[in-house]
């Protein structure tokens, strides 16, 4: 069986980098181990496969090489772009099934938007020691401390006081796992309030060496909960916030995400990230 597989970049800054993302649509007939085997042989963070649902417009499923994950950013991102572009969508305000419920998607312009959910947060305690020997950094360079926010997702989020402490970070990786493993994390978001670009909030890393990824170039899972924790924790009080990542990357790969606050009485009840995504390359992946 030949599958044809879109590689998309998602999150482009302007007309450049972003973090690439395969899309495979019609996947109704494919099964787990079928699609564990495309998203190995695309060998990209994650993969996305299209099918029917009868509860959205549209069922997405996602595969890192390791497993499959209820949510990616980048990937969603990717797919509505894509099938935007090839006017598979009817309506601007779209909706997506997931394995742990539906989301709203909005297409605006070339901009698609994909819907998250209000914040919650959790301290990680005693174990900030080990975060910082996991990323190679002292307390002298931390904002303030550690912390996991979620908006769909468990993403630790660590402020760096500069992008120089941002870009020298050498993640011990097998550590970052084992404590992604302890809190059911997807990853270590890190994050500056120096920008490379003007009008920015944060800079930004992402480590998730638990789901086979030592460093990717936009994640719009963790750019929200990170949006949230600057309102929240920061105090910045805005409802909108640019962030940008990848710039630290070897080579770097510029990315830039734009994430909206639904507030009411000051309080964070909506979550919506968004980006651009262009087409790569097409492959053709032959399975069983």
């Amino acid at each position: 069986m030949n599958i044809n597989v879109a590689v998309m970049n998602s999150f482009i800054d302007g007309t450049t980098g972003g973090n690439p993302a395969g899309v495979v649509l019609n996947a109704d007939t494919l099964n787990t181990a079928q699609k564990l085997s495309i998203a190995q042989q695309v060998g990209l963070s994650e993969t996305a496969f299209v099918s029917a649902s009868s509860s959205a417009d549209f069922k997405l499923d996602f595969f890192t090489p390791e497993k499959q994950i209820a949510h990616c950013g980048h990937a969603t991102i990717a797919t509505f772009s894509y099938l935007s572009q090839l006017n598979l969508i009817a309506n601007p305000k779209t909706s997506k099934e997931t394995i742990e419920g539906n989301r709203e998607i909005e297409i605006k312009g070339d901009f698609a938007y994909m819907e998250q959910l209000a914040p919650s947060y959790q301290d990680v305690g005693i174990d900030s020691e080990h975060v910082l020997k996991a990323l190679g950094i002292t307390q002298n360079q931390l904002l303030n401390a550690p912390m996991i926010a979620n908006t769909g997702n468990n993403f630790l989020i660590v402020g760096v006081k500069s992008k120089g402490d941002l870009s020298a970070i050498k993640p011990i990786q097998t550590l970052i796992a084992n404590l992604s493993k302890k809190y059911n994390l997807i990853g270590f978001y890190v994050f500056t309030t120096e920008t490379n670009q003007g009008n920015r909030d944060a800079s930004s890393r992402m480590f998730a060496p638990f789901y086979g990824i030592d460093e990717e170039s936009a994640t719009g899972m963790a750019a929200g909960p990170l949006a949230c924790y600057l309102h929240d924790h920061m105090e910045i009080h805005k409802d909108i916030f640019v962030i940008e990542q990848g710039y630290a990357m070897q080579p770097a790969s510029p990315s830039c995400i734009e994430v909206l606050l639904t507030l009411k009485n000051n309080r964070i009840t909506k979550v919506t990230a968004g980006g651009t995504a262009t087409v790569s390359k097409m492959l053709n992946i032959e399975i069983d």
